[in-house]
């Protein structure tokens, strides 16, 4: 198990990000990326540390391991593994949606299935499971990029103009393949140790070249991260509280004749081997649980967001208050019940992975694009124009000449003002700033367009079933009334 510190000091290395026209020189102290440089390095200290009971006996390696990279084996260690999961994500209030843990969650499945990633063309078992093992021992930070670029919808990558848009293998070697193209949307991959680069849209036959999967560092020669703009950099703690903590800045992956060695490669050139590697190792649900949990967490932090403002402004006891905080706590209750659902109707496959009980995670997921708005909807109602007419920042209230009117005008009953100020900064940095426009248009799409989280609740709700028992009825009675 690493610490944040040891984790921090392997980020120092050549790895080509720009930013506003320029190469970073050091993500660990550029104002845009140290904030979450150091929310993730407080994330190993919390692993690391022996009282938060994140850590167990990894088989694959005979030592001690992050839980949240393992491959749950039973039903004890998928509770484990959520208790894990919240930990983390208690820690960053669920604002952090690609921490460590969700790629890490689709490697361990990988890993659980090698058979997966064995072809009559090439045997990459070996790649996946040695992979992980890397993870395990090395407490690994992976991001991935895994949406092409949107350059076109109406055709695939064969189709664009230009080669290799879309990255794709442009030669093989008897050591590995070398890699050109583009892919989004990655995630926190500036602070990252390593990337997963592979494809979860459908491809076509004529895609070959672009299915692919593997794993590349950070600094790997060729590879360069655009970053779009920051929101970490404007504002203090006090009036900017979620931004400067948890902006995990999204990137656009460049690899520009990249070499990859075998050892890194799950997916050569099968389109195929793409869906088995999402979907048949189990990894999509396991790696979408993960979300899940994080998702929880969030939805109960602005749920109290919502009731911290009803308290301060004296509203907490009017039915129709009231009514907006049962409908706040209902909708985070049933993603939290689904969670715990899929943890209760889990399973072990046929390779001994326990998964979560697909039809509660993708139930979830399903709803995700509508839920969150609706919940960011009524915190706004509930926030009313207190979250507009506040100080401009905390200057206002160190200086003598306003402080006075502050603590008059901007006050409630048993508030002073720097509290009332400082909840209600903290409210606009969840529903009106940049980083919350950015969370509102992630949630909304965090598992694809919305017909896509849709139709995986349709693939795994059983309407087989469902039908079956409506024919069973129906066959059960006749128009009496003719006879």
């Amino acid at each position: 198990m690493r610490t944040g510190a040891e984790y921090l000091t392997a980020l120092k290395d050549a790895r080509e990000i720009y930013l506003d026209g320029e190469r970073v020189a050091d993500v660990t102290d550029h104002p845009a990326f140290a904030p979450i440089a150091a929310t993730m390095a407080e994330l190993f200290d919390l692993a690391a540390d022996p009282a938060n009971k994140m850590t167990c006996h990894a088989p694959e390696t005979g030592a001690e391991a992050n839980l949240v990279f393992t491959i749950p084996r039973s039903r004890d260690d998928l509770t484990a593994r959520r208790h894990a999961i919240e930990t983390w994500a208690r820690h960053t209030r669920g604002w952090v949606g690609r921490s460590p843990d969700h790629v890490g969650s689709f490697l361990a499945a990988f890993a659980s299935a090698p058979e997966s990633f064995a072809t009559e063309r090439r045997d990459l078992s070996a790649s996946v499971t040695g992979y992980h093992r890397r993870l395990l021992e090395e407490d690994l930070y992976v991001s991935y990029a895994i949406i092409p670029p949107q350059v076109s919808r109406a055709t695939t990558a064969h189709a664009w103009d230009g080669d290799f848009v879309q990255a794709g293998v442009v030669e093989e070697r008897p050591d590995g393949v070398v890699v050109r193209g583009a892919q989004m949307l990655a995630t926190g991959a500036a602070v990252a140790d390593e990337i997963f680069v592979s494809c979860i849209k459908p491809l076509t036959p004529d895609d070959r070249d672009f299915a692919v999967g593997f794993t590349v560092p950070v600094s790997a020669d060729g590879l360069k991260l655009y970053c779009r703009r920051p929101y970490a950099t404007t504002g203090s703690p006090y009036d900017y509280p979620l931004s400067t903590r948890y902006d995990e800045t999204d990137a656009l992956v460049v690899l520009d004749d990249v070499f990859v060695p075998w050892e890194r490669v799950f997916v050569d050139r099968d389109v195929d081997g793409l869906r088995r590697q999402f979907f048949t190792t189990g990894a999509h649900v396991l790696g979408n649980w993960q979300a899940q949990i994080r998702f929880t967490v969030k939805l109960r932090f602005v749920a109290g967001l919502a009731g911290k403002i009803a308290d301060v402004n004296g509203v907490g006891r009017i039915p129709g208050v009231q009514e907006k905080l049962g409908e706040l706590a209902g909708l985070a209750s049933l993603v939290e019940s689904a969670v715990l659902a899929a943890e209760y109707r889990a399973a072990p496959d046929g390779n001994g992975m326990w998964r979560p009980d697909a039809r509660a995670v993708y139930g979830a997921m399903g709803l995700q694009a509508e839920l969150y708005p609706r919940v960011l909807a009524i915190l706004r109602d509930l926030a009313g124009g207190g979250v507009l007419q506040l100080p401009s920042s905390v200057a206002d209230l160190h200086n003598p000449a306003t402080r006075a009117d502050i603590d008059r005008y901007v006050q409630s009953p048993g508030v002073e003002a720097v509290e009332r100020v400082k909840l209600f900064k903290l409210v606009w940095d969840a529903i009106g700033s940049e980083f919350a426009g950015r969370h509102h248009q992630y949630e909304m799409f965090y598992a694809g367009a919305p017909f896509v989280a849709k139709g995986y609740a349709y693939r795994n709700f059983g309407y087989d079933q469902a039908i079956a028992d409506v024919d069973a009825f129906l066959a059960g009675y006749t128009d009496t009334s003719a006879a």
